[in-house]
């Protein structure tokens, strides 16, 4: 993935949360961004991930223009994934149905189809035993294992995560760091948001 980003700038009311941002990076796999609360790492990355439009500026992601038209938004953002800190799943259905919901409503799927899409990613990441719970039934990290793996089986062509272990456990944080690493395999690229400089995304993972 090569990011180009000129005169990025994010204002809502008279609160301007990026201010003039520009940015190029080489070819990357994996891209860290790092920096305190309210820094606008965030914004940042919805406004990467197609969820919001900025204000002025523009962004190329591997040459080609970010849609600002709700037609060209939504289309992008049916080929990317976005895991958020507080997980998203839906709480009244199984880590199973969450994981099929997108593949049959958004990708047009059949239901059968979306279950065998499924069946190897929950195997693979030990998640298989726990496919008929709910998320109250589950772990904060397998929650966020279960959020991580929906934006995967739809086999976006990059990830989105914004600070994804921040209010996980040590243990917990370990299993979802140790998912992504694994991941990493699968060609899709990365973006990562994160407020600590210790966190192991910043290290030889993330080029």
């Amino acid at each position: 993935m090569q990011l180009t980003i000129h005169h990025l700038t994010q204002q809502f009311g008279k609160v301007r949360v990026l201010d003039n941002l520009s940015l190029e990076t080489g070819s990357v796999g994996s891209l860290v961004l790092v920096g305190p609360s309210g820094g606008g790492k965030s914004t940042l990355l919805r406004i990467l991930a197609g969820l919001d439009v900025p204000t002025s500026g523009t962004i190329e992601i591997d040459n080609a223009g970010l849609p600002r038209d709700e037609n060209g938004l939504r289309a992008y953002r049916r080929t990317v994934g976005t895991v958020f800190q507080s997980y998203n799943l839906f709480p009244h259905l199984s880590a199973r149905e969450n994981l099929i919901l997108p593949l049959v409503h958004v990708h047009g799927l059949t239901r059968e189809a979306a279950l065998e899409q499924i069946r190897e990613p929950l195997e693979r990441f030990q998640l298989a035993a726990h496919a008929d719970k709910r998320p109250a039934e589950l772990s904060g990290g397998q929650n966020q294992r279960i959020a991580i793996l929906r934006a995967m089986v739809v086999r976006p062509t990059r990830l989105f995560l914004d600070e994804p272990t921040s209010a996980l456990d040590p243990e917990m944080t370990a299993e979802v760091l140790d998912m992504i690493e694994a991941l990493k395999g699968t060609g899709t690229d990365f973006v990562l948001v994160t407020h600590a400089m210790t966190d192991p995304f910043g290290g030889p993972g993330c080029r």
